[in-house]
């Protein structure tokens, strides 16, 4: 059933992925002038275990038509070619279960390496019940132990375009009695065709010299790294990497972990990139970089999308790689066949809208004028503000009323911190506690979503300022940018316990600023509440967005008859459109149809780059979350952290699927990889979204603004009896301690 499962899922990727184009003759500054290779690394392992049937097949049906399996070669007592990287088997299968007393310690290049090795095991010892695992604990364990281990044979029986074998101890093995060398020349006397044979060892690749045509087959130098030995003649390999002459000798190639060329410091950030790509082509070495995968974060320069590092080495003005080594090779293919060699100015494609969400906030802190100046850069085609109101009337632009999670408010306002259940359940610092005055003289700060874990750039963390509404106004029309969205939250609350009036702040403004009498720039009208909508239905060239902050997972016609006399859009929450259950997708729901059928846009929110917050079945990937929720789902904008992702992904010709490209970035088929699992292990389904009923779209009328004379006066810190301070003081404290763990842990601290 798993086999059958995976054949049809392959099946209904591969019919998507036909198409009659060809890749556009280009010229690449590789070494040979052709586009640089995408090589698979134990197939598709960032999701499935490495080197699997699974994995290999994956590999095959989501990535460029000339991809290359690549095999980390390991032997077994009787000689048997396998296909896995760890030397020790435990760290990637079950065998420690299996085979529990066999646990041995080997001297391997002069380090004790104590663990289950191949070497101690047949062939038909391997086969009876070892099956394999995910090596690394943050990828999908739903595939663990179901799978067998795969020999050299059943790779290159699935007929790749080219073949890639990896011997990383083959003086290791040649010390116990098994020769890696006359393993190769066997299998390739039996018609087993391997492109290249890569080895970290100087000794084993000169070995082969003259035993292998060297037109079928391409020697490749491995740099292991640069403090680590070289077996041969004992050299580091950062030093070797000064006589690449010499390398020309015996082999072709040379593949390096992706540092030696762009380094990365302690920090996170990109260095200035080695000469040694240059270096290499100048010795007419090929030269291919390892060390590739999506859920590893790499340099703060990336934003997290990892198109973005493969581009810094295939696409940057003074080289490219020859090749790419990567746990992922959709993303890989993307950023070559996709990507690479494209016009930056060309036009967005499609009718999806790009919408910041308080501007390009996954940057720079969210609402600061950085973030909205770099969401105009990365090309987003709305820009937006979530409203929120200061003590003495001035509307301006920040995530949230409370100043907490978004500014440094804390460090000077602590005093100022309270609790308000119809505002949020924690305690906070509220804007309109404060006058813009003081508001103004706190500093907005990028933070980490609850949701992704990942900390975002520490040098942006406190960098731009805060918006007034109608600073951000003039801003948007002297940038000519599409569109301009104003988020309306709290209303109610404002009016009737602040004498704050923040729906005819709003409109004053849009008026000010001229924006209700054009109809250059499109203004959106967002709200939870239907109330304020309505006051805003009087402006017809405005259009008016309904937030539904609910998880819903259908909405029946009358709650779409409902929504339709407030507003021309929705925004819904990922989920509402993806269901999904512990990381994995299971099904789309019916909102986006049901919307549609009304004539109701559907714009979808959050998007984040951060793989902790994509699901499994979008490989790690935020192009191919896009294209799920544009291509597939058939939503009319994305409202997202990182608009440059959105801007690049619908920019690209791979994203028309109606086209004629060699490479569609295809949509994510919803519990397809659910559907590989064995019904036995699959994890409990999730309870579903529950329906929007027709209730809960209309709200009450606003209520009208209190005289702000005859509100009660804010009630002071109470003392307890024992003369301890309240507990509101004491949730600030307790708040700021709180802030204070998170900023250590995240080392932002030194």
């Amino acid at each position: 059933m798993i086999r059958v499962s995976l054949f049809v899922l392959l099946l209904i990727r591969l019919t998507l992925a036909q198409t009659n184009g060809s890749a556009p003759a280009q010229k690449w500054p590789t070494l040979s002038g052709g586009r640089p290779v995408v090589i698979a690394r134990g197939g598709y392992s960032g999701l499935f275990p490495e080197s699997s049937q699974f994995a290999n097949q994956f590999a095959l049906s989501t990535s460029v038509q000339d991809v290359i399996l690549y095999c980390d070669l390991q032997l077994t007592k009787d000689g048997t070619g396998l296909c896995i990287k760890d030397i020790r088997l435990d760290n990637a299968t079950n065998i420690a279960i299996v085979f529990p007393k066999d646990q041995k310690t080997y001297n391997i290049n002069g380090k004790d390496v104590r663990g289950w090795f191949p070497l101690d095991f047949t062939e038909k010892q391997i086969f009876s019940n070892v099956t394999l695992s995910q090596s690394i604990y943050s990828r999908p364990s739903l595939f663990d132990e179901i799978l067998p281990m795969s020999t050299v044979q059943d790779v290159t029986g699935l007929r790749p375009s080219k073949f890639w074998l990896n011997v990383q101890y083959g003086s290791f093995y040649k010390q116990h009695n098994l020769d890696m060398g006359a393993y190769v020349e066997k299998i390739a006397l039996t018609r087993t065709r391997i492109n290249y044979i890569s080895s970290p060892e100087i000794g084993f690749l000169k070995s082969l010299n003259g035993k292998l045509n060297k037109d079928r087959t391409t020697l490749i130098f491995q740099f292991l790294d640069g403090e680590e030995v070289e077996p041969t003649t004992k050299q580091k390999y950062s030093a070797i990497t000064k006589d690449l002459a010499s390398i020309k000798s015996f082999a072709s190639g040379i593949i390096v972990p992706k540092n030696y060329i762009w380094p990365v410091n302690p920090n996170q950030y990109l260095e200035a990139h080695t000469s040694l790509v240059t270096d290499a082509h100048k010795a007419g070495l090929e030269v291919y970089a390892s060390g590739f995968a999506n859920d590893m974060p790499g340099s703060f320069n990336y934003s997290y999308d990892p198109t973005l590092e493969y581009l810094q080495f295939v696409d940057n003005p003074d080289f490219s790689v020859d090749g790419v080594l990567t746990d992922f090779p959709s993303t890989a293919s993307e950023a070559v066949a996709c990507l690479a060699q494209q016009s930056k100015t060309k036009p967005s494609k499609g009718k999806a809208l790009v919408i910041s969400h308080n501007g390009a906030s996954g940057v720079y802190a969210g609402c600061s004028d950085l973030a909205y100046q770099q969401a105009i850069n990365d090309g987003a085609d709305v820009i937006d503000c979530s409203v929120q109101m200061s003590k003495d009337g001035i509307p301006f632009c920040l995530a949230s009323a409370d100043l907490v999670s978004s500014t440094t408010a804390m460090t000077t306002f602590m005093t100022r911190s309270a609790t308000i259940p119809e505002i949020q359940p924690k305690s906070g610092i509220f804007s309109f506690d404060l006058t813009w005055t003081e508001i103004q003289s706190v500093k907005p700060q990028l933070t980490t979503p609850e949701e992704t874990g990942l900390p975002r750039n520490p040098a942006n963390k406190n960098m731009g300022k805060l918006m007034a509404l109608s600073e951000f106004l003039d801003y948007a029309k002297a940038k000519a940018v599409t569109g301009i969205l104003i988020n309306i939250e709290n209303a109610a609350y404002l009016a009737s316990k602040k004498g704050l009036n923040i729906v005819d702040s709003v409109e004053k403004a849009l008026s000010n600023a001229t924006l209700d009498k054009q109809v250059t720039q499109q203004v959106f009208i967002q709200s939870d509440d239907t109330s304020v909508l309505s006051i805003f239905k009087s402006i017809p060239s405005y259009k008016r967005v309904l937030s539904i902050k609910e998880n819903i997972g259908d909405v029946p016609k009358q709650s779409v008859d409902e929504i339709k006399k407030y507003a021309d859009a929705v925004d819904v929450h990922r989920p509402s459109i993806v269901a999904s259950t512990q990381g994995f997708t299971t099904a789309f729901t019916n909102v986006v149809k049901m919307m549609h059928s009304a004539n109701v846009s559907v714009y979808v929110s959050v998007l984040r780059n951060e793989f902790t917050s994509i699901a499994f079945d979008f490989f790690s990937d935020p192009m191919v979350e896009l294209a799920t929720y544009i291509a597939g789902a058939g939503v009319d904008g994305v409202i997202t952290e990182y608009p440059a992702t959105a801007v690049a992904y619908l920019r690209s010709p791979c994203s028309n699927l109606n086209s004629n490209v060699h490479y569609p970035i295809l949509p994510a088929q919803p519990g397809g990889l659910l559907d590989l699992v064995p019904p036995e292990i699959l994890p409990p389904a999730a309870a579903p979204n529950p329906s929007l009923k027709p209730a809960d779209v209309v709200d009450p009328p606003l209520p009208p603004v209190a005289d702000t004379t005859t509100l009660p006066p804010a009630a002071g810190p109470a003392i307890a009896p024992s003369g301890q301070a309240s507990n509101v003081a004491n949730v600030g404290l307790c708040v700021v301690a709180m802030v204070m763990v998170q900023l250590l842990c995240l080392g932002y601290f030194h």
